[in-house]
C-alpha cells in the first residue's frame, strides 16, 4: 500500500475509533453478507463499527505484518456513509441485504469521490465526474465502498502489479502473486478485507484471482453488467462482476448490479432475458440430475499441469456424488489464452483514448501521452508500444480475430447443444499462483473471454503445495443463474474455501 492509502487508513481508523461506541469487539474474518446482514438486523453491531473492523485488518494486514499491499486508496467518507446507513436501518428503511455492508472496489471503476487511476503513475490523482454505472447501483443497494484495490496496471497482465499500486502479493503464501488483473481485490476479499468486491475480467482477471485465493468469481454474459465507466482494456470482452468468499455473496451482488444501461449499448443483449433474483435461485440440489461436460483438453497434459488437474477431477468426482451426471469431452478443439488476448492489442488504444477523452480531469488524454511519460510499470512499456502502432480497428487482421471469436461461440455452444450439457468445467488456471516475477502460466480464460459466454470459478480445494485451485463452470449466454446454481450446489457439498492462516482475527480488535 502506499503512502497515500497508508494514511487514509489510519485516519479513517482513528476516527471510527473515537466516534464509536464499542461494548465489545465483533469478528468480520470471513463473515458473509448474509450473515453480516443477520448480525446488523439483530443489532448486534453497526454499519460503522463493521468498517472500523475491516479497517482495522487493513490498517494490521495490508502494509503491516505480511504486508499484503492489496489496497490502493481509502475512502475518507467511508464512516460518514455508514452513519447514514445506520440512522436509515434505526428508522426502518433497509435498502437490502447490501445495506450498510462494506466492499471494495478495483482501481478501474469510476468513482467520482475518489481518484480512478487503473493503478497507473499516469493517471495519478485522476477524478472522474460519475460514478460507474455498477458502482452507483452497488451504493444505491446500500453498500459502503471503504477503498479502492490495486490492479495489473490498466488491467492489462495477470500477476498485478503497477507504477502506482506496487506488487500485491498472495495472502495464502506471500512469495507468490494474487492472480490478476483484480488481485487486488482477490486478495483483499480472501483477507477479509470487505465482504465483498468487485472486479473486472477481460481475460480472466476476475476468475485467476479468484481461483488462486480460493474464492468465488462470476465473469457475467458480455452485456449482462455495464461496462460504463470502467477504464476500458478492450471493449469486446470488458466484463465488470463480483468477487467473494461465498457464492450466495456473489448472487447478492448480481442482484443488485445486472441491468440495462442506456449508456452502453451492449447491455441492450439482456433485453428479455431474466435478469435478477439470482440470490433466490440458489438450490443446494442443483446438481442432482444436471449434465455437465468436462472439457479434457483444458486440463493440460504437461507435467506441470497435473497437480491442478488432479484437484480439479476430484471436484469433478465430487459433482457426480451430488448427482451430477459427467460427460467426458476428448476430441474437440477448444480457444486457446492466446485467442482471448489476440483483440486487447487492436482495441486498447482507441478505447482508451476514448475514455480518457470523456475524462477532462484526468493528467492525460492518450495512450500517446502516458507512452511519452513513461511513468508505465517497465513489464508493460512494449505491449503499450505495439497498441500503440496499431493504425485502425478498420484491418482484416481485426475483423478476422472478431470473426474467430464470434466463430468459437457458436462452436461452444453447439457443443453444450450436441453433449446436452448445462455446463462445461475445467481447471481455472491449470497451476497454482507462480512466484512474485515469475510468469503465470496455465491460462484458460478464452472460453469464456473470447466468446462473451459466462463463467464462474469456485475453490475447488487444494493442491500438492498447498495453495487454493478453482474449478470453473462455462455455460450459454445469459445461463448465468444456471452457473450459480451448480456452484452454490457444489460449495454446499463440499466447502472447501479455508482463510489464509496467515491473516487470523485480531487478537484485540477495536477496545
Amino acid at each position: 500500500m502506499h503512502a497515500r492509502a497508508i494514511t487514509s487508513a489510519a485516519i479513517l481508523l482513528a476516527g471510527l475509533l473515537i466516534q464509536t461506541p464499542r461494548p465489545r469487539a465483533f469478528d468480520v474474518v470471513e463473515k458473509s453478507v448474509e450473515e453480516l446482514t443477520r448480525a446488523l438486523a439483530a443489532g448486534e453491531v453497526t454499519s460503522r463499527q463493521l468498517t472500523a473492523e475491516y479497517v482495522a485488518r487493513i490498517e494490521a494486514y495490508d502494509q503491516r505484518g505480511p504486508a499484503i499491499n492489496a489496497i490502493i486508496a481509502m475512502n475518507p467518507r467511508a464512516a460518514d456513509t455508514a452513519d447514514a446507513m445506520d440512522r436509515e436501518r434505526a428508522a426502518g428503511r433497509v435498502r437490502g441485504p447490501l445495506h450498510g455492508i462494506p466492499i471494495l472496489i478495483k482501481d478501474n471503476f469510476d468513482t467520482a469521490d475518489l481518484p480512478t487511476t487503473a493503478a497507473s503513475a499516469a493517471l495519478k490523482g485522476s477524478m472522474p465526474e460519475h460514478d460507474a454505472f455498477i458502482v452507483r447501483r452497488l451504493r444505491d443497494a446500500g453498500a459502503i465502498v471503504i477503498g479502492k484495490t490495486n490492479l495489473h496496471e490498466f488491467a492489462r497482465g495477470i500477476t498485478t502489479v503497477s507504477s502506482l499500486g506496487g506488487q500485491t502479493l498472495n495472502p495464502y503464501d506471500p512469495t507468490r502473486n494474487p492472480g490478476g488483473s483484480s488481485g487486488g481485490t482477490g486478495a483483499a476479499i480472501a483477507a477479509s478485507f470487505a465482504a465483498v468486491g468487485l472486479g473486472t475480467d477481460t481475460c480472466g482477471s476476475i476468475r485467476y484471482p479468484s481461483a488462486v485465493s480460493g474464492l468465488v468469481g462470476l465473469r457475467p454474459t458480455l452485456g449482462l453488467t455495464s461496462r460504463a465507466g470502467i477504464v476500458p482494456l478492450a471493449h469486446s470482452q470488458d466484463v465488470g462482476g463480483p468477487i467473494g468468499r461465498t457464492v450466495a455473496d456473489v448472487a447478492i451482488v448480481m442482484d443488485a448490479i445486472a441491468g440495462i444501461d442506456p449508456d452502453d449499448p451492449v447491455t441492450e443483449r439482456s433485453a428479455g432475458t431474466i435478469a435478477g433474483g439470482y440470490r433466490g435461485a440458489l438450490d443446494a440440489r442443483a446438481l442432482d440430475g444436471a449434465r455437465l461436460g468436462v472439457l479434457q483438453p483444458l486440463f493440460g497434459d504437461a507435467p506441470e499441469d497435473r497437480a491442478v488437474a488432479t484437484v480439479v477431477r476430484a471436484a469433478v468426482g465430487e459433482m457426480a456424488s451430488a448427482g451430477a451426471r459427467v460427460v467426458e469431452i476428448a476430441h474437440v478443439g477448444v480457444p486457446s489464452e492466446a485467442d482471448g488476448v489476440a483483440i486487447i492489442r487492436h482495441e486498447f488504444k482507441f478505447d482508451l483514448d476514448a475514455y480518457l477523452q470523456k475524462t477532462p480531469r484526468a493528467p492525460v488524454h492518450s495512450l500517446a501521452q502516458i507512452i511519452d511519460k513513461g511513468v508505465v510499470h517497465p513489464s508493460l512499456q512494449s505491449a503499450f508500444r505495439r497498441s500503440q502502432e496499431v493504425p485502425s480497428l478498420d484491418t482484416d487482421e481485426y475483423r478476422t480475430i472478431v470473426a474467430r471469436n464470434a466463430r468459437l461461440r457458436d462452436e461452444l455452444v453447439a457443443l453444450m447443444d450436441r453433449e446436452r450439457v448445462v455446463a462445461l468445467v475445467y481447471p481455472t488456471l491449470r497451476r497454482t499462483a507462480a512466484r512474485i516475477g515469475e510468469p503465470q502460466a496455465g491460462g484458460n480464460c478464452a472460453a469464456s473471454a473470447a466468446t462473451g459466454l459466462p463463467a464462474i470459478t469456485v475453490p475447488a480445494g487444494f493442491a500438492d503445495d498447498g495453495m487454493p485451485a478453482g474449478v470453473e463452470l462455462l455455460g450459454r449466454p445469459f445461463a448465468d443463474r444456471d452457473l450459480l446454481r451448480l456452484a452454490y450446489a457444489y460449495e454446499s457439498a463440499t466447502r472447501h474455501r479455508r482463510p489464509p492462516r496467515l491473516l487470523p482475527p485480531l487478537q484485540s480488535s477495536l477496545p
